[in-house]
């Protein structure tokens, strides 16, 4: 969506902190022994406080409140009760959800506890594409070419994008136009990003996979070449400069 009025940029800071609230409360409730589908549920709970409903389940039936990916699992992980999180698992939460008609979109990836499988790099350098990916990004600015600063940062870092997964347009549904925001150049994308747009901007980082594919539970997705992943997005307002950005509260730069 474009913001037009005051009332849609305030409508988008209240969806925006109830998914950002969240995500850092989940990320900070998160500990060993705990299973996924316990962190879901007390994540749904600070959405349902908010009035904020689930967009995945709202959107696409999704069999969870969000979407909690562990160590393999590159994304849109299932919550269950069998799976049970262990001291250096790296962990994805992805919350999205609607308040009031409007829709907003954060995640951030994180180690559990003591780094003892070496995953706080990629955890890192994945903060840090996304963080310069976004003060990049401005009206007029070519969107390819921050597919291309991030595809650049990741190989500094020695590590790849994962090329089938991408950003998208976001405020009145879940996703809208400007949609597949890749985190590589494609030559053939000659769109530009529009002030007072909101786009959800996330980065996917991976130590092995340049392409994510699905499990047969058909929602979980893994490399194709195995690997990690670390994924970290923000919903922002383009402007004529640094953009605005509305899930800062959940403190993923911190």
């Amino acid at each position: 969506m474009s913001i037009t009025k005051e009332s849609e940029l305030v409508g988008m800071q209240k969806a925006s902190e109830a998914v950002a609230y969240t995500l850092k409360e989940m990320i900070n409730y998160a500990q060993p022994g705990m299973s996924t589908k316990e962190l879901d549920e007390f994540g749904a709970k600070i959405l349902s406080d908010f009035g904020a409903k689930s967009a995945p389940y709202l959107t696409y039936g999704f069999p969870g409140w969000t979407c909690i990916s562990v160590d393999n699992e590159f994304c849109h992980g299932i919550p269950t009760d069998r799976r049970i999180l262990k001291e250096g698992d790296l962990i994805n939460i992805d919350v999205s959800a609607e308040l009031a008609g409007f829709w907003a979109d954060n995640g951030g990836s994180f180690v559990l506890g003591e780094d003892v499988n070496q995953h706080q790099k990629l955890v890192n350098a994945s903060k840090e594409i996304l963080r310069k990916a976004i003060s990049n990004i401005k009206g007029g600015v070519k969107i390819a070419d921050i597919g291309h600063l991030m595809e650049t940062e990741a190989k500094k870092h020695g590590y790849k994008v994962i090329k089938n997964l991408g950003g998208h347009g976001i405020g009145r549904g879940l996703h809208e136009d400007p949609d597949q925001l890749l985190n590589y150049k494609n030559r053939f994308d000659q769109r530009r990003f529009r002030k007072n747009s909101v786009v959800a901007i996330e980065t996917f980082i991976s130590t092995s996979s340049n392409y994510a594919v699905e499990l047969n539970d058909g929602w979980t997705m893994v490399g194709d070449r195995g690997g990690y992943m670390a994924q970290h997005e923000h919903t922002i307002v383009v402007t004529d400069g640094k953009p605005i950005i509305l899930t800062e509260v959940n403190g993923i730069f911190n």
